[in-house]
């Protein structure tokens, strides 16, 4: 038998993507109540995703062009890493493949002994979606121009804010309960340990099987009442604050997010229909916030629309996500710096796997147990993505050559080994990021590879010249057929201002 009541603690995108997804998959087999409380502001700058969120929208039954609308929504191909190697240089972690791999050898290998030949253009030239971004086009649906072309996969900027009040109405409308209220004391029963109710400050107990914490960073269940503890991860990702400011836009808006090198940290920069999502990701060890604020504010894409709103973290995890029978979603579960988007993602796949391993009551050990380990591997898999950009930098700052100084996890280190001795690219299990995903982000920042599969050799030179010069062909023609994102965003999913 399924939990008879969940009771989720806060609301913002973590709280109301579980109410909407819990509420309809669950449907009347579960009472489902949120508390939250207007008094509590949330996070709200998660507005970057990564293609995963369409199968979010799909489950639910979303329509697609109506979510766009509703919260200010454009689309996004990819991820432009502007000035991380040294000033002026950008690449793109694109989403889709890259190149076409040749039996059963990948891409990367023909495109290694073509570019020692002399014989290749950038890695870029070789991904749809990067020609696509870079000529500030898109597509849904199939290609214009040749089936050989793969189609585009593509993922959103929207405002979180809207995002959330989106899902809450639709959460409502299929029987989940808002609470609007603030949290005093977390009930705990004397012999489990288990939370049973949760005390408003107006005396009110809404009383509960299972429980999600989606308080944030205060992590109100999670570690207020249940002391989890916490694994700090700042020594492999220093940057401990942020500042966030919206703007208007400058021009038609891109359709890829940027994450812009700066003397001490990065920038994001996200295009909206309705303004720019700006921020400063920075270290405070070697910048001071009034500096930060101010080398935001001196790059913002158009003038501020709002005041500078500043954010502490520190980046790592929850030990245990799921303890008692509180499952930590969103930031009360951990927090990775959203430099590759996955902030909303994290939600979206503990909510996934907490369909999957719904439990009984009283939880079983080994469904906890299996959810904390999956949880575990995605975290640590993404951590060590977001370090490699870090370390594998080429700028000058002393920030910078601090984080080419750093020891490595030894699950990067062997990944970085493996690439630089033999070309190689491996992903394990359900691991987030693909081996396209590593291969532009480690030849983006300048990791060489020493060598290449030997059955790349077999290919004669002039059939390799032949296949690197068509493939940039057919992906520049077919972007020359599609349509500005403007004119695109303009012509299906404008919002109503």
């Amino acid at each position: 038998m399924t939990p008879t009541t969940i009771v989720i603690a806060g609301g913002g995108t973590a709280g109301w993507m579980a109410a909407a997804a819990l509420g309809h998959l669950l449907g009347e087999h579960v009472t489902i109540r949120l508390v939250e409380s207007e008094a509590i502001g949330t996070v709200g700058v998660g507005e970057a995703t990564i293609p995963q969120i369409r199968l979010f929208n799909q489950a639910l039954g979303l329509d697609e062009d109506a979510f766009l609308r509703a919260t200010g929504g454009t689309f996004k191909l990819g991820i432009a890493f502007d000035g991380w190697t040294a000033p002026g240089h950008s690449y793109m972690h694109a989403f889709g493949d890259v190149g076409r791999d040749v039996g059963p050898v990948p891409f990367q290998h023909y495109w290694l002994r073509a570019r020692a030949a002399g014989v290749a253009g950038p890695l870029g030239d070789y991904c749809m979606n990067e020609v696509a971004a870079r000529a500030g086009k898109v597509h849904r649906g199939p290609p214009l121009t040749a089936r050989t072309i793969p189609p585009i996969p593509y993922a959103f900027h929207f405002d979180a804010n809207l995002y959330a009040a989106y899902l809450a109405r639709f959460a409502r409308n299929r029987g989940v309960e808002g609470i609007e209220g603030v949290i005093a004391t977390v009930e705990r029963d004397g012999d489990s340990g288990d939370v049973t109710a949760l005390l408003l400050d107006d005396g009110r107990r809404v009383a509960g099987d299972l429980f999600l914490d989606c308080t944030g960073f205060r992590g109100l269940l999670i570690e207020g009442a249940l002391a989890t503890g916490y694994e700090d991860w700042s020594r492999w990702l220093p940057c401990d604050r942020a500042v966030a400011q919206p703007s208007t836009g400058s021009g038609a808006p891109l359709p890829y997010t940027r994450a812009i090198a700066r003397a001490a940290g990065w920038q994001w920069r996200i295009p909206l229909q309705h303004r720019t999502g700006n921020g400063h990701v920075y270290c405070s060890a070697f910048t001071s916030d009034d500096e930060a604020a101010a080398t935001l504010a001196a790059n913002l894409d158009g003038e501020a629309t709002g005041d500078p709103r500043p954010l502490r973290f520190v980046t790592g995890r929850r030990r245990q996500a799921w303890r008692h029978n509180v499952v930590a979603l969103g930031l009360a579960s951990g927090f990775l710096e959203p430099l590759e988007s996955t902030s909303i993602h994290l939600i979206q796949s503990a909510i996934a796997r907490l369909v999957k391993l719904l439990p009984a009551m009283p939880v079983a050990d080994a469904l906890r147990r299996e959810y904390n380990r999956q949880a575990d591997f995605e975290m640590e898999r993404i951590r060590d993505f977001l370090i490699l950009h870090y370390w594998a930098n080429g700028r000058d700052e002393p920030f910078w050559q601090a984080c080419r100084a750093m020891a490595l996890p030894d699950t990067l280190q062997a990944k970085i080994d493996l690439w630089r001795e033999a070309g190689v690219i491996t992903r394990e299990h359900e691991e987030l990021f693909t081996e396209d995903g590593w291969l532009q982000v480690l030849v983006g920042q300048g990791v060489t590879a020493r060598a290449h599969h030997p059955l790349a050799d077999a290919i004669p030179d002039a059939d390799l010249a032949e296949y690197m010069e068509t493939l940039p062909l057919l992906y520049r023609r077919e972007a020359g057929a599609l349509p500005q994102h403007g004119a695109y965003v303009a012509q299906h999913c404008a919002m109503r201002r």
